[in-house]
């Protein structure tokens, strides 16, 4: 005894834990009464409106809530997979390269830009969704606590019923027994007993009637703050809605703005540093023949190597009326016969086996200028374009191995070409255009070159 009263407070720790106890035994002695339906529950529609209203959105802000971590998330990965990548370039980017500043200096402005896109939605839409969330656990624990409440009240609401209807019974029953006690008591006593008795089931409808007050009174108060905040906290969903992603949107927007600049950036540099390459692979193959060194041939012609007839001579160009020398044009070239020389079938004169006539050679050389320039062939008098030899024909189909060979088919017509640098010919290859295409496109530009021993010249 000496151990619990020096135990300060256990007498009153005792005691709540039994009204505490008392009280939800008479709660749970209310809600079977009311689902066996012999006690009424008091019921609020448009409240528990409210708290349906209530589950919905705090579990719809719980998942925004997750759903924006794991963004969140995300992005811290992105911006660690994306340092990783551009130190991996900026680490193997080699100094003489073209633009190793610039990438440097972009790998740098990515990192920068990725932090501080992540800060943002940190800062501003984690920090915004904590909040919200944060007013639903003391929300829902006041609703619970208003049912407790509310079934308190329904409690003693039904008690203080039943002690006003059961009034009478509760009389007949104290007075049967007294009847005995008031029969052996004295006279004077048996007043004193019924107003005992009356004292006593008034006190009792007293107290009931004073719980009655206090329960309904703790339910109203906690009722009436629930039912202006539930509507409030459910509207307000829309304006928190509405900031939150349009704060994301804007972030999301200049950050992909800055990004593409640094990424256009990027693109730049490494379009300079392959057209770098490319000269310098240039450079090195021009510097890669010597002076001394051979330049390069081409393999001899692939087979077949059918045997050519030898060329038909040139036709002869008879030269003026007044002319008795023939002029014989043999490969583009004007011979002329020696003054001495008589033809068989002509008769010289005096003056002329002496002194060749001067109008005769004129003639010879302007008729050796015109079949260079005309390239006449085969005793017609086609003009073929500038440039162009002559013309030979595929006897067979040839299939180009190189990207400068042209590929022909048995039957196809060619004008050759003459070649820009006779250094650079190969023996038996020529250079030509098909006829075909000079016919369609009137340029010689889809040159190449092609074995000469499989086209017969024309």
């Amino acid at each position: 005894m000496a151990e619990e009263q020096g135990k300060p407070g256990k007498g009153i720790n005792t005691g709540k834990l039994a009204t505490s106890m008392q009280k939800r035994l008479s709660r749970a002695q209310e809600k079977v009464l009311q689902k066996l339906g012999k006690a009424d529950e008091t019921r609020d529609t448009a409240f528990e409106e409210g708290v349906a209203n209530f589950n919905k959105q705090m579990a719809e802000g719980t998942k925004l809530q997750k759903d924006l971590r794991a963004y969140l998330a995300a992005v811290k990965t992105m911006h660690d997979a994306s340092k990783r990548l551009q130190d991996c370039l900026a680490d193997m980017y080699e100094p003489e390269w073209f633009g190793k500043e610039e990438v440097d200096t972009i790998a740098e402005e990515t990192d920068i830009l990725w932090s501080d896109y992540h800060d943002k939605l940190a800062d501003n839409s984690m920090i915004a969704m904590d909040n919200y969330l944060a007013q639903f656990p003391d929300i829902k624990a006041r609703i619970a606590k208003r049912d407790r409440k509310m079934t308190d009240y329904d409690s003693a609401r039904h008690h203080f019923g039943s002690l006003q209807k059961g009034k009478k019974q509760d009389q007949a029953k104290i007075a049967k027994p007294m009847s005995l006690v008031e029969k052996a008591a004295p006279g004077w006593a048996q007043g004193i007993l019924s107003a005992h008795q009356i004292a006593q089931t008034n006190l009792t409808r007293n107290q009931a009637e004073e719980e009655l007050g206090r329960a309904q009174k703790v339910f109203e108060e906690i009722n009436v703050d629930l039912q202006d905040e539930l509507p409030q906290l459910w509207n307000s969903r829309v304006g928190f809605y509405v900031n939150t992603f349009q704060s994301m949107a804007g972030y999301q927007q200049r950050f992909h703005k800055d990004m593409g600049k640094l990424n256009q950036d990027l693109n730049d540099v490494m379009t300079k540093l392959d057209e770098q390459r490319l000269a310098n692979e240039a450079a090195a193959a021009n510097h890669s023949v010597t002076p001394d060194a051979a330049p390069k041939t081409r393999p001899a012609p692939p087979g077949p190597a059918p045997v050519r007839p030898p060329p038909s001579p040139r036709p002869s160009l008879t030269p003026a009326p007044d002319t008795q020398q023939d002029i014989i044009l043999f490969d583009g070239e004007a011979l002329v016969p020696d003054a001495n020389t008589t033809a068989p079938s002509q008769a010289t004169s005096p003056s002329q086996a002496t002194t060749p006539s001067q109008p005769q050679t004129d003639t010879a050389v302007a008729a050796a200028a015109g079949a260079a320039t005309t390239a006449v062939t085969n005793g017609s008098s086609e003009v073929l374009p500038a440039g162009v030899i002559y013309k030979v024909k595929a006897m067979h189909d040839y299939a180009a191995t190189d990207g400068d060979e042209l590929e022909m088919k048995a039957g196809d017509v060619v004008l050759v070409l003459a070649w820009e640098n006779p250094d650079e010919q190969d023996d038996g290859w020529l250079m030509g255009v098909k006829e075909s295409h000079w016919l369609e496109n009137k340029d010689l530009l889809a040159k190449g070159v092609f074995p000469e021993n499989f086209t017969q010249k024309l």
